[in-house]
């Protein structure tokens, strides 16, 4: 019996001490899309809320030519999620092609459309 208590808690304190296993974030295929149609001149309205969506036609042309000069999306990397009043947010280390990486958050996720996205979080 005593042999056994040793044992389960042995094997407790290993799963305590072990690390968590890294978290992954569930908003890369829609922030890779969103850079890559706004470097080619287009804002996803089917991914992006109002707002957001009103904010890129208005900014396209100077967010095109920035990032088309970065050359494609080479990698993206989840790096945190936080949780905010208007909900969460996940961050990605974005490497692209020119050598280039830029730290981009995306989130305020409702009905299917994301109300947050930019770069240098």
């Amino acid at each position: 019996m005593r042999i056994r208590l040793m044992i389960a808690a042995a094997t407790a304190a290993a799963a305590l001490a072990a690390p968590a296993f890294a978290e992954d974030g569930e908003y890369r295929a829609a922030l890779q899309r969103m850079i890559t149609e706004t470097a080619s001149g287009t804002c996803p309205a089917d991914i992006m809320g109002d707002q957001l969506l009103a904010a890129c036609r208005q900014q396209l042309p100077q967010m095109s030519a920035g990032l088309a000069s970065l050359g494609p999306v080479e990698s993206i990397s989840f790096v945190r999620a936080e949780d905010r009043p208007d909900g969460r947010v996940e961050i990605y280390a974005v490497r692209f092609a020119g050598g280039q990486t830029l730290n981009w958050g995306i989130g305020g996720l409702r009905d299917g459309k994301f109300d947050i996205a930019y770069a240098g979080g």
